[in-house]
């Protein structure tokens, strides 16, 4: 065989075996983090292994930290009325915009690794930011957060069309609870 020959079976091949996807979702335009800064909560999400214990309200609190990361902290409570919490640190990749951030839970002895590190990509923020949609780039997690526990039916609804457009399913939404 010569070597174009084996390089188009090569190609063939990958093709065969690759699937065709979405390219990535877009991000908010710019996002002011300081803006950003403070307690949100969720409304729904994707279900997903980490929030598995989580029947209730849950949040998400973001602070601005003095080497320009964010501290974040989640947490929500369990069935038995307990809270479950995780603290950790996000970074952002696109300082362009600040849209984009990696967020990683792990001790702060392990971070310098750069493993476990998710990505935390604003899709939607409202201009008064009460409301945003965080997903990522393989669209495996989502996220609808408010500045208030609850959300009128008619705000919810209306970020679904936001929420395809991105390419993610609104069908696949577990809708939050607060007590």
């Amino acid at each position: 065989m010569t070597k174009g020959w084996i390089a188009l079976v090569l190609a063939a091949l990958a093709s065969a075996c690759s699937t065709p996807g979405l390219p990535p979702p877009q991000t908010v335009s710019r996002v002011d983090l300081e803006r950003y800064a403070g307690r949100w909560h969720e409304v729904a999400h994707y279900p997903n292994r980490f929030q598995r214990d989580c029947v209730a309200d849950t949040t998400a609190s973001y602070t601005p930290l003095a080497d320009g990361r964010i501290g974040v902290r989640n947490s929500c409570r369990r069935a038995d009325g307990s809270e479950m919490a995780v603290e950790g640190v996000a970074e952002v990749v696109e300082p362009a915009t600040n849209a984009k951030l990696k967020v990683s839970f792990l001790p702060a002895w392990l971070r310098w690794t750069g493993i476990g590190r998710g990505d935390y990509w604003l899709l939607y923020l409202s201009q008064d930011y009460r409301l945003a949609i965080v997903g990522e780039p393989s669209r495996e997690y989502l996220w609808i957060l408010a500045r208030t526990p609850t959300l009128a039916e008619g705000e919810y609804q209306a970020l679904m069309p936001v929420i395809r457009a991105a390419g993610y399913d609104p069908q696949r939404l577990r809708r939050a609870t607060a007590r």
